[in-house]
């Protein structure tokens, strides 16, 4: 099943579009604006504008699905960078340490997108607390990538080895923080629409 899962965001993201229809460029434009990082968040999805169309559960499946990219890649770099040698105790503490957190936020991610998946046509409650575990999950993750980052707080860390982690960490952490947002923004729009077409009460 995982590998299913891995299997179906390599062809997401893989299949980048062309010549996108127009709509769903200005559809993602406008989505991404109630994220922390618009701009970033426009050039990491534009390419998949036609994946996208004007879904908002698509764009958000796919806002995670980049973000999970980037963090399997972090983590991988990450686990390389515990074999440097002649790097100080505390350097290499914080590596295990971030190894740990960027394993989780790839576990979370992972659990994230399949969960969405399982919305379908899920309407009411179900709906919800399908998209709470979401997330709940997101969050998380975002969570233990800014802790992986605040592990090499200090001048006594300043080096080569912080700047190279944090640059990609951060890097992962702003596309976790858009895609969070773009799925708030799915369940906020999710539950409007359900409001909406709650006919009132007809007085007599």
């Amino acid at each position: 099943l995982y590998l299913l899962l891995i299997i179906s965001l390599h062809y997401m993201l893989v299949i980048a579009d062309s010549a996108a229809d127009p709509a769903a460029i200005n559809f993602i434009k406008s989505s991404c604006r109630a994220t922390r990082y618009p701009a970033l968040c426009v050039r990491c999805l534009s390419s998949y504008a036609a994946k996208i169309q004007q879904s908002e559960k698509q764009l958000a499946q796919i806002a995670l699905a980049v973000s999970l990219a980037r963090a399997q890649s972090t983590a991988a770099f990450v686990s390389k960078m515990t074999k440097v040698s002649g790097m100080k105790p505390r350097e290499y503490q914080a590596l295990r340490d971030c190894v740990d957190n960027m394993g989780d936020t790839v576990d979370q991610l992972t659990r994230s997108i399949r969960e969405l998946g399982r919305t379908g046509q899920a309407a009411g409650q179900s709906f919800i607390w399908h998209m709470s575990n979401v997330q709940t999950w997101v969050s998380a993750a975002l969570t233990d990538e800014n802790t992986c980052v605040d592990g090499f707080a200090g001048h006594v860390m300043d080096g080569n080895v912080k700047a190279a982690i944090r640059s990609r960490v951060v890097s992962v952490a702003q596309v976790t923080s858009n895609a969070l947002a773009l799925v708030n923004q799915f369940v906020a729009r999710h539950r409007s629409h359900q409001a909406a077409t709650v006919l009132p009460e007809v007085q007599v």
